[in-house]
């Protein structure tokens, strides 16, 4: 398998999926990674495909103590402050130059929950294999080589009745809902698996900002159904965060949403979450962005 690797993905869906055929996660809200575990080395990916090794630096040594070469397991790398998931601190990691991110590993130190295994030491690429196969080489591999923290398998049940236990309990603790995966289900790119979220949100693709570059009054950003939207105005951090992308972009040029709107379009980057509920709307709400 080549580095990077086209990951698989979770489609909001409003209510729970249930049937003997489905099996289900607590999702973390962290920063999707693939964990390379090679011959000598560490490597770490995004979900863009970006190597991000240097902002995880305590995850790889992690990984090159425990687990055995020729292994690439899928996860969410997260935070913890006070014992609760922390997306906004893993967010700041994540943005972080090396150094940075070696001063925040001393104080908050990651942790990687691993829901998957790509590759396998002995079996080599087991993608085409179902889930409920992956799920136990998973388990078998970290019981064989004593996997621990900060590296360890995230809970997975097949009741329902449990799922929406987690749902309801685990909010307070940074767990952001559940993913929802089908029993039989190979490892593909897509959108394969369903999820349902505390917060409904979507992902929203960034082309363009009104006000300056370094401080954007706010955003105009393709919808999933292809819609242009000019979002309401940005919240400071969310907007300081914008603007390094901005800065870095291509040289923008005056546009105009159908609406007529006026705005300045931005180059290829991150996309940034808006609310789901928005949608319908011509100003949409964005809540945080997706740093790839």
């Amino acid at each position: 398998m080549d580095f990077p690797v086209d990951v698989a993905l979770a489609e909001f869906v409003p209510t729970l999926p249930v049937g003997a055929n489905w099996r289900y996660e607590p999702k973390f809200d962290g920063h999707r990674t693939i964990m390379w575990r090679e011959q000598d080395t560490v490597r770490l990916q995004a979900r863009s495909g970006r190597n991000v090794t240097a902002a995880w630096m305590d995850l790889a040594l992690a990984a090159l103590t425990m687990l055995p070469a020729a292994t690439v397991l899928d996860g969410e790398a997260v935070i913890y402050t006070n014992g609760t998931i922390d997306f906004a601190a893993a967010q700041s990691r994540a943005a972080s130059t090396p150094e940075r991110a070696r001063r925040l590993a001393a104080d908050l130190p990651a942790h990687f929950a691993a829901w998957d295994i790509l590759v396998h030491p002995d079996l080599g690429d087991v993608r085409t294999r179902p889930y409920d196969a992956r799920r136990v080489l998973l388990l078998d591999l970290f019981q064989e080589y004593d996997v621990q923290p900060p590296i360890q398998a995230v809970p997975m049940t097949d009741v329902p009745e449990v799922a929406m236990t987690w749902y309801q309990q685990l909010r307070e603790q940074g767990v952001e809902g559940l993913v929802c995966k089908p029993a039989s289900s190979v490892y593909r790119a897509g959108r394969i698996w369903k999820k349902v979220r505390h917060a409904d949100t979507v992902d929203a693709e960034i082309i363009g900002y009104t006000g300056p570059a370094a401080r954007p009054r706010a955003l105009v950003v393709r919808l999933p159904g292809g819609r242009v939207a000019l979002t309401q105005t940005l919240k400071a951090p969310l907007a300081a965060q914008v603007s390094a992308h901005l800065l870095a972009s291509e040289p923008s040029q005056s546009a105009r949403t159908l609406a007529g709107e006026a705005y300045r379009t931005s180059g290829p980057g991150p996309v940034v979450e808006v609310l789901a509920g928005t949608t319908r709307h011509a100003v949409v709400t964005a809540t945080r962005l997706r740093i790839p």
